[in-house]
């Protein structure tokens, strides 16, 4: 059994920063992808910005520049470091991952919870 579960989000003031991170527990072999969403109230998920163990990583023209994201295999966490943040990044941040549960078996994807995150004054 997997769990995934995403932390950090907090109050900040616009122009700070923030680190989220999604750790994963349970059955893991190896995590083979991982990606961050938003949802603000009324909207739908939005992609930010997705990575992959072989490298490659791709970010959404509202992320590019101002998020990035990396993983710590060893922790089995990912993490999104967010700069100069503005008041419309504020929405619950999702974690998605892709996980193995053995070695060479294909993996399959888990979401977190969802952590709140509010740029304010």
């Amino acid at each position: 059994q997997v769990h995934v579960q995403e932390s950090g989000g907090t109050l900040v003031q616009p122009g700070g920063s923030l680190r989220l991170s999604c750790a994963a527990s349970g059955t893991v072999a190896s995590i083979a992808s991982w990606a961050w969403y938003r949802q603000q109230p009324g909207n739908q998920r939005e992609f930010l910005a997705a990575g992959t163990s072989g490298g490659a990583t791709n970010y959404a023209t509202s992320a590019e520049g101002r998020f990035a994201i990396s993983r710590d295999s060893a922790k089995n966490t990912v993490y999104l470091q967010m700069n100069s943040l503005k008041p419309e990044d504020t929405a619950v941040y999702y974690c998605k991952l892709g996980i193995r549960d053995r070695a060479f078996r294909p993996a399959k994807e888990y979401w977190g919870q969802g952590t709140q995150v509010t740029v304010s004054s």
